[in-house]
Formats: structure tokens, C-alpha cells, sequence
């Protein structure tokens, strides 16, 4: 069995306060999980404006599976219109 952690890093430039900031993270987060049917939770301060940082976690039996979905993961974040990926990194546990 396989672990596969995805850590994102995000900017929201266009979050204006706290309340456009959750929405755009709970929506980005809602999207992956239906999507790729993963876990995902936000890390880091909650209380950053223009910032956020998720986890998206996979389970599977094959690594190259697991690697390739949280790619996909990957891309699919950085597609997103109202946050702007950063940064990410893959862990396999």
C-alpha cells in the first residue's frame, strides 16, 4: 500500500478579506475531492488573506498511480482561475 501527500502552495491575489479567501479555498478543495476522490485539508494560517496551503492525500497499490493522480491533482490546481499555484511537493509514505 501506498501514501501519497501533496502539499500546494497557493496565492489568492484576488481575495479582498477572509470571507473570499475561504470561499475560494473551499471551492478549490470541494473540486479535487469529487474529482480524484482524495483527502484533502488546509494547512497553515487560516488568517492569511492572500495565501493558503493544502494537503491532498491518495491511498493506492501501485506508486506510479499515486504519483501520476497527484500530478493530475497538481495541474488541475494550477488551472484554477481565483488561486495561483506556487509551489508544490510530492511525499510518497
Amino acid at each position: 500500500m501506498t501514501i501519497g501527500v501533496l502539499y500546494l502552495d497557493l496565492a489568492l491575489p484576488e481575495s479582498r478579506s477572509l470571507k473570499d479567501r475561504r470561499r475560494a479555498v473551499k471551492s478549490l478543495k470541494e473540486r479535487i475531492q469529487n474529482r480524484f476522490n482524495a483527502s484533502v485539508v488546509e494547512l497553515g494560517d487560516p488568517d492569511l488573506w492572500q495565501s493558503a496551503m493544502l494537503a491532498v492525500c491518495i491511498i493506492g497499490n501501485d506508486v506510479r498511480h499515486v504519483n501520476s493522480q497527484l500530478s493530475s491533482v497538481a495541474a488541475f490546481a494550477g488551472q484554477d482561475h481565483r488561486a495561483v499555484l506556487t509551489d508544490y511537493r510530492i511525499e510518497m509514505l
